[in-house]
């Protein structure tokens, strides 16, 4: 079972803007095959950080309008927000240790 949470277009305010604390958006879609790669470390490091660092996920065909208001292009793209900011983008499939080296200073 995954410790992320999913979010739409109607719970991002309060899921991620409104969170306590840093939240990594994973943009994403089912067809999307380097998605489904990243997805498991993804799970790994909500499980391991949790209380520190919530991961949610937008699926971008069922959020459209979010992921028109965040400029996602290509995906997998993934933001870090703090405080209701967006602090840090990642972009592509990465391995888990690159990931979390995007996350030092954050949480």
């Amino acid at each position: 079972m995954s410790n992320a949470i999913t979010v739409t277009e109607d719970s991002f305010q309060s899921d991620v803007l409104e969170s306590d604390i840093p939240v990594l958006v994973d943009f994403w879609a089912a067809w999307c095959g380097p998605c489904r790669m990243v997805a498991p470390v993804l799970d790994e490091i909500a499980a391991e950080q949790e209380g520190k660092l919530r991961v949610a996920k937008v699926n971008v065909d069922e959020n459209p309008n979010l992921a028109a208001q965040f400029r996602i292009t290509s995906i997998p793209a993934m933001k870090v927000f703090k405080n209701g900011e967006e602090v840090r983008e990642l972009i592509g499939a990465m391995p888990k240790q690159m990931i979390e080296q995007h996350l030092e200073g954050i949480i």
